[in-house]
């Protein structure tokens, strides 16, 4: 990967990279790539298994949460069930009583679930603009993006009701129309690559036809796998719009494969001619 002297911000990206003037359908996760709302959910679920899990002999507890995120964030894009499994695997392997995966996941949703409603009254109540809970420059490259004549998608782990509910809250739901999607009691039929391969079969695309934006590995290694472009969005948990990338997403997913990786969408026009080449917006 190189860097882009080009841009205002950050960007890198991988020396075989070039532009797909041919891409016609973009996918975007949302949580950590288009919403905001659910900032902090690593360090959340984290502080949920370390009261699972008992350091080893010699494991220092800044060791032990640098292993529990690096864990967590190796499974993001996932429905959150399999981290909750991935605990109870930890646990066990440290001798330590084995929780229940689907308690875990209740526990944690009620943390998560606090957190959104309270954001969420805020905006409601105009106390902060919506744009403050969404990943930043994001809306300005939808738009971009809709205006060339793209088809976007939206593509969570998160359950599919929810991620409406806020996508709408947010002000995003009418730049996808009927292509949301998100988790469902069908983890097998809901999943990123079955609802991709749907995607491709139903649009009658090509894989290189397809661009994917996601901050966690699995939408990197799916995009990928189908022969699209997939951006990193090594989004910053704490400061929306700070322009640092998280260096624990970062490192996978560069390690995913992905052609380029951003922290954020500040440089949204010139990210956009770079990818699809340029053209008139």
């Amino acid at each position: 990967m190189f860097s882009l002297g080009s841009f205002s911000g950050l960007v890198e990206m991988a020396r075989d990279f070039s532009p797909r003037p041919q891409i016609t359908h973009v996918v975007f996760d949302f949580d950590g790539t288009l919403s905001w709302l659910r900032h902090g959910w690593p360090q959340i679920m984290a502080r949920l298994f370390r009261s699972h899990l008992p350091p080893r002999p010699g494991e220092t507890e800044a060791g032990l949460q640098q292993m529990l995120l690096a864990e967590i964030l190796s499974l993001n894009g996932k429905p959150s069930i399999f981290q909750m499994r991935r605990c109870a695997e930890l646990a066990e392997a440290r001798g330590a009583p084995r929780p229940n995966p689907e308690k875990l996941l209740q526990a944690y949703q009620h943390s998560l679930n606090g957190a959104i409603a309270r954001r969420a009254r805020r905006i409601s109540k105009g106390d902060v603009p919506r744009d403050a809970y969404v990943v930043f420059g994001a809306r300005g490259l939808i738009e971009n993006l809709r205006r060339r004549g793209l088809t976007l998608v939206i593509l969570s782990g998160t359950a599919e009701p929810q991620v409406r509910k806020e996508a709408a809250l947010l002000g995003l739901a009418s730049y996808f129309g009927k292509h949301i999607y998100g988790g469902t009691a069908d983890l097998a039929g809901s999943s990123k690559s079955a609802v991709i391969d749907r995607l491709l079969a139903q649009e009658h695309l090509a894989g290189d036809r397809l661009l994917s934006f996601g901050d966690g590995p699995i939408e990197i290694q799916i995009t990928k796998s189908v022969g699209g472009l997939a951006v990193a969005v090594a989004s910053d948990e704490e400061v929306n719009g700070s322009g640092r990338p998280d260096p624990a997403k970062r490192q996978l997913l560069l390690g995913a494969g992905a052609d380029l990786l951003v922290p954020d969408y500040r440089d949204a026009d010139a990210l956009a001619d770079r990818l699809l080449g340029n053209g008139p917006v």
